[in-house]
């Protein structure tokens, strides 16, 4: 009894809430491009964003349990800073682009990760050649 109850209203419970944050990954990437946000928002909406759609993670998924700690804990916290840090005004012109032009399949998402894939290279390229060849 316990474990249906486990498998299917937590597990429920999670897929609702992904969905919500999905949502609002999408009111902050309109947010990062909206001229009226300040920077430190915007910087911080881009680093969600951008760390959410990428392939590459601080804690390697197929780490048991704390692989997804990044996924569970990290991407909501983030969500929620930048969305406490960004104009309510802006968010409610966002959210209400974001329900007027919902997310879709057209969208560049292969460009966008090309862009997170060459920007962690770049990182990785520095971090190596500054302490590893000098």
């Amino acid at each position: 009894m316990l474990s249906r109850f486990f498998k299917w209203g937590v597990l429920r419970k999670l897929a609702e809430q992904a969905g919500k944050w999905k949502a609002e990954l999408y009111v902050l990437y309109l947010a990062a491009r909206d001229g009226r946000t300040p920077v430190l928002p915007k910087i911080i909406a881009a680093v969600v964003v951008g760390y959410a759609f990428s392939p590459i993670d601080f804690i390697p998924d197929f780490i048991p349990l704390l692989g997804y700690v990044d996924e569970i804990i990290l991407v909501p916290l983030g969500i929620m800073l930048a969305l406490r840090l960004i104009p309510q005004q802006v968010l409610a012109d966002c959210r209400r682009q974001a329900a007027l032009n919902p997310l879709s399949k057209k969208v560049k998402i292969w460009a966008a990760g090309a862009i997170i894939v060459v920007s962690w290279l770049a990182i990785l390229f520095y971090l190596f050649w500054r302490f590893v060849l000098n």
